[in-house]
């Protein structure tokens, strides 16, 4: 059964970490100062709190959205969002590297980010691409029962007061 009754849904549901757009939100969520803005490693917004206690120099994130060299979400061979492994040195996971927003052209800013660890999909849930092809998630048995237009029964009573009003 799918962990929320919705028919559909971001896929920021399923991260299993918090996600900070901004310098100001990691600020004001965590009460910390953000590390320096580094050009030379990728947009990171999340950060894993407990991946320095890891006994490992790496640690391996199980799902995370697959993405091309440009960052968009690769299409798997059922044509639905690919998930991957992502491996992180423990230093790497335990920070975030968010550019900053009050400044333009930020040198490195325009690279694709890390992707955020999702959790594994419950049954009853499979990514898909809506509207624009953002990557969200389906509540397959609720998506299914969403009004998709008018029903051959529907059309016919339209006809039929149609009719009744002469038009």
């Amino acid at each position: 059964m799918p962990a929320l009754p919705y028919p559909k849904y971001s896929l920021d549901k399923l991260y299993l970490f918090p996600y900070y757009q901004t310098r100001e939100d990691y600020r004001r969520a965590t009460g910390e100062e953000p590390p320096p803005w580094d050009p030379n490693r990728p947009p990171k917004y999340w950060r894993d709190p407990n991946a320095r206690q890891s006994p490992r120099r790496n640690v391996v994130y199980d799902y995370v959205l697959a993405l091309g060299e440009s960052g968009k979400p690769l299409v798997g061979p059922d044509g639905k969002p690919m998930l991957d492994l992502l491996v992180l040195s423990k230093e790497e996971a335990a920070t975030v590297n968010i550019p900053p927003k009050d400044v333009t052209n930020v040198p490195g800013a325009d690279k694709p980010e890390v992707p955020c660890p999702l959790r594994p999909l419950e049954p009853g849930e499979e990514l898909f691409f809506d509207f624009g092809g953002i990557v969200a998630v389906k509540n397959i048995e609720l998506y299914n029962q969403l009004d998709r237009g008018f029903t051959p029964e529907d059309r016919a009573l339209l006809r039929a007061i149609a009719r009744k009003l002469g038009v």
